[in-house]
């Protein structure tokens, strides 16, 4: 797939990169460089890897002068970066702007100079009619790649982006902060057991990446349908794999929580593209003349719904811990694991 190409991931010390690498190192692609503001990360990977395929620049996203440094003679990007956690993106909106919104307008406007050839920018089911400053700023995110598609020939660099929801196991999701508790006896901490969420793995994720680099089109947004679960059974099916009677604590949904995920709007869902295992989402083709906004209307929305953690296939407590049982965080945690 990547014979002979690099590829850059920013943010690719975070879970994404590591799994970017693992499905690619071993693979005939050229090279894979790793940016990121993180030393102590890249140095952990330098050690856990070990390989002259990987490349490690230090930058960041807000920096375009670093991102440029790293740019050169690539053919794909992967981006990343981000600041993903909602209460600090709460506390420092600005913050969340300036990675999320500035940080991917450096970084496509550095792909389009250096001709790569295409881009795709991760986004989150945060996005879909946003509540709290992280998924504003990704659906800022989501309206620049969008606008700056439209600026470049897509022969020549095409950008495009994914959307996908929180990811089973990944750094600060519920599963490990279940797991810890579990572990140190203590009660399971549930905002709403009837709040549901997707559960999608990171090599989920991955594939969904994969599928946009091959068939994304410019400004496109690429969906994965995926499965959900209440957070009550999720709970539950983890006190079973571990054989545990930990008690659980209801304490309310937090300040910037939705009860469920959406992942298309109904605006959205109108135009989406049913691909049968995801949807896509092609870039609205309009140019500033705005007569066309007056005198020619669009689809209606009315008759369409939008898809949700709560409209597709919620799974049962079997199907959950059979979705568990084949991450390999819950493998490790289970072994040697004696109740």
């Amino acid at each position: 797939m990547f014979k002979d190409k690099t590829l850059l991931i920013t943010g690719g010390t975070g879970s994404f990169g590591n799994a970017i690498l693992n499905r690619f190192l071993d693979t005939d692609i050229k090279e894979i460089r790793i940016f990121s503001r993180d030393e102590k990360k890249q140095d952990d990977m330098r050690k856990k890897y070990k390989n002259s395929k990987i490349k490690f620049y230090i930058g960041d996203v807000r920096d375009i002068s670093s991102i440029k440094n790293a740019m050169h003679d690539v053919d794909y990007v992967f981006h990343a970066a981000a600041l993903k956690q909602v209460p600090s993106c709460e506390f420092f909106p600005v913050e969340a702007v300036k990675t999320n919104v500035l940080g991917t307008d450096n970084v496509l406007s550095a792909a389009i100079e250096y001709e790569v050839k295409k881009v795709i920018c991760l986004s989150t089911d945060k996005a879909a009619y946003p509540i709290n400053a992280m998924g504003i700023s990704k659906a800022m995110m989501e309206k620049v790649l969008i606008a700056k598609s439209k600026t470049v020939d897509p022969n020549k660099t095409t950008i495009c982006g994914t959307r996908y929801g929180n990811v089973m196991a990944s750094r600060g999701s519920v599963i490990p902060l279940f797991v810890d508790q579990i572990k140190k006896g203590e009660a399971l901490t549930v905002t709403n057991p009837k709040m549901t969420r997707f559960l999608m793995s990171l090599e989920e994720a991955v594939e969904l990446v994969v599928y946009a680099y091959q068939n994304a089109e410019a400004g496109d947004i690429m969906v994965q349908k995926a499965p959900a679960s209440t957070i009550g059974d999720l709970a539950q099916s983890l006190k079973e794999l571990f054989n545990v009677n930990n008690k659980i604590k209801i304490i309310g949904t937090r300040h910037g929580e939705k009860q469920y995920e959406t992942l298309l709007t109904k605006e959205e869902k109108v135009v989406a593209e049913d691909l049968g295992d995801y949807y896509r989402v092609p870039a609205d083709k309009r140019d500033l003349n705005y007569e066309k906004y007056f005198t020619e209307g669009y689809k209606e929305i009315e008759i369409s719904d939008e898809y949700n953690s709560n409209n597709t296939k919620i799974l049962n407590k079997d199907e959950i811990k059979e979705k568990l049982l084949k991450l390999p965080y819950i493998q490790n945690e289970l072994e040697g694991w004696i109740r």
